[in-house]
């Protein structure tokens, strides 16, 4: 059973169905302080939106200590564009907001040539090898929507996309996991990712 955090801050239903396509049984979570993340082998954090009300939200359906919880038992913990973004100390959007922590890091408004907000179809460009990547293309496209980033290239960004500069695209650290992407709306490249992470669970 992989859970769905639903804090109001989020396309459910896609990544929902993306799973349920691979055969994955997801339930979708509303209230961290009535879920267990011993019932879980996954845990998802999407997310779409202003990183600080995204956090308000975030404490206010007490999901902190549940997420806490869950990523000490080394289980897959998975954020997906505003959710990886969460992953970090701290986000620059509207003001400075702490986020989970979960990663070293700050997230700031995209510096770039290019039209604001990143949105649309990029490659990505693996800088380490990962089984996430198994049966990808070289460089395979994905779904971006964001005007925030992961400031610095940290050592653990997998992969980035360039928008006129260095955008990190995929972290990973231990159990922990963050796309910037959309896989939910990243066609069969984001399907295979999807499936590349549910091996994740074996």
């Amino acid at each position: 059973m992989l859970a769905i955090i639903d804090y109001g801050a989020g396309n459910l239903n896609s990544i929902q169905k993306a799973l349920t396509y691979l055969g994955e049984e997801t339930e979708v979570i509303a209230k961290g302080d009535e879920a267990k993340p011993a019932d879980y082998q996954a845990v998802i954090l999407p997310g779409v939106g202003a990183f600080p009300e995204a956090m308000q939200k975030l404490k206010s359906s007490k999901f902190i200590k549940f997420i806490d919880e869950f990523v000490a038992t080394g289980k897959p913990f998975l954020g997906i564009c505003l959710g990886m973004q969460l992953l970090f100390e701290w986000g620059y959007e509207v003001e400075k907001t702490a986020g989970l922590g979960l990663l070293k890091g700050e997230i700031t408004k995209m510096t770039t040539k290019y039209k604001i907000p990143h949105m649309g179809w990029n490659q990505l460009q693996i800088r380490k090898s990962d089984s996430l990547f198994k049966g990808l293309p070289a460089e395979p496209h994905f779904y971006f929507v964001h005007s925030y980033q992961l400031a610095e290239l940290s050592p653990d960004v997998l992969a980035i996309a360039d928008y006129g500069g260095q955008v990190p695209a995929v972290v990973k650290k231990d159990n922990i996991i963050g796309f910037q992407f959309h896989p939910e709306k990243s066609g069969d490249n984001g399907i295979k990712l999807l499936a590349n992470f549910k091996e994740l669970l074996r």
